[in-house]
C-alpha cells in the first residue's frame, strides 16, 4: 500500500503539493472514484493502471519497470553526454520517477537496436554480471570484406583487444554476407564489437544490436519507439 500523494511524485506527476490539488479537482480516480485524500493509500499492484486514472488517462506503470525500445541513430545512453538522450523518447515526467530509471548496459551513439531501460536495479545487475553470460547479438556491416579466418579468430578465446591485458571470452561470428555478419558476445568491453573487427583489420560502418538472450527486437517496433517488456519477455533474456 502507498499514500496517494507519495506514488505519484515518485512517478513523477508533480510535487506532493501538486498532487493534492490534482485530488481536490477530481483529477485522480481510483476504481471509478474520485480519490477525496491524497493520503489515502492504493494498493501497489501490476494491475495499477487499470484500475487508477490522473486526468483521464491510466496511470503510469509503478516500479518495478523495464521498457524495451528500439534506439534510433545518433541517440546517447547517458544523462551526461552531449545530445539527445534516449530518456527523451520517453514521457517527461518520467525523468523524475523515483527510483530512476537506467540503461542496461549502453549502445553508443552511432549504434542503433534493442536498448533495455529499468528501475529495477537487481534485474540490471544480472543482466550485466559477468556471472549470467547474457549473450548479445549484434549486426555488424563492415568497410572490408571478411577474409574467412575472423570465424575462428573470435570463437579462440585468445583474441587480444589493444590495450588491454585478459583475452576476450569465445564470440560467435556467422557471415552474412562479404561485407556482413552476426556477431553474438558475452562481455560488454568499451566499443568491444568495433575493436574486434579493428583487430582483424576491418572497420564497422554500422553496427545494430538485435537480440539479448532469446529477446529479440521486435520487428514491428521502429527506431525510437518503446514498450513495456513483459514478464515471459524478461525470462527470455537468461534463456
Amino acid at each position: 500500500m502507498a499514500r496517494v500523494d507519495r506514488l505519484l511524485a515518485n512517478l513523477g506527476y508533480g510535487s506532493r503539493r501538486e498532487i493534492a490539488q490534482l485530488v481536490q479537482h477530481k483529477q485522480v480516480v481510483f476504481d471509478g472514484a474520485p480519490v477525496k485524500d491524497p493520503g489515502a493509500k492504493v494498493p501497489i499492484t501490476p494491475d495499477l493502471p487499470s484500475r487508477m486514472t490522473v486526468v483521464d488517462k491510466p496511470v503510469d506503470p509503478p516500479a518495478p519497470l523495464t521498457i524495451l525500445m528500439h534506439k534510433p541513430l545518433d541517440v546517447v545512453c547517458s544523462h551526461k553526454e552531449t545530445g539527445r538522450s534516449v530518456y527523451e523518447l520517453l514521457p517527461r515526467r518520467w525523468q523524475a520517477r523515483m527510483p530512476g530509471l537506467s540503461t542496461i548496459g549502453r549502445l553508443d551513439k552511432d549504434t542503433t537496436g534493442l536498448l533495455l531501460i529499468t528501475d529495477d536495479g537487481p534485474f540490471l545487475h544480472r543482466v550485466i554480471s559477468p556471472k549470467s553470460h547474457v549473450a548479445k547479438r549484434y549486426l555488424a556491416s563492415l568497410d572490408r570484406p571478411l577474409e574467412g579466418h575472423e570465424v575462428e579468430a573470435f570463437a579462440s578465446g585468445t583474441l587480444m583487444l589493444e590495450s588491454e591485458t585478459a583475452p576476450l571470452a569465445p564470440a560467435r561470428l556467422e557471415p552474412i554476407g562479404s561485407h556482413s555478419a552476426h556477431l553474438t558476445i558475452t562481455e560488454g568491453r568499451y566499443h568491444q564489437v568495433r575493436r574486434m573487427f579493428a583487430a582483424m583489420g576491418n572497420h564497422v560502418v554500422a553496427l545494430h544490436r538485435d537480440r539479448i538472450g532469446a529477446l529479440s527486437l521486435p520487428a514491428d517496433l521502429e527506431p525510437g519507439q518503446w514498450r513495456i517488456l513483459t514478464a515471459d519477455e524478461q525470462a527470455l533474456i537468461f534463456s
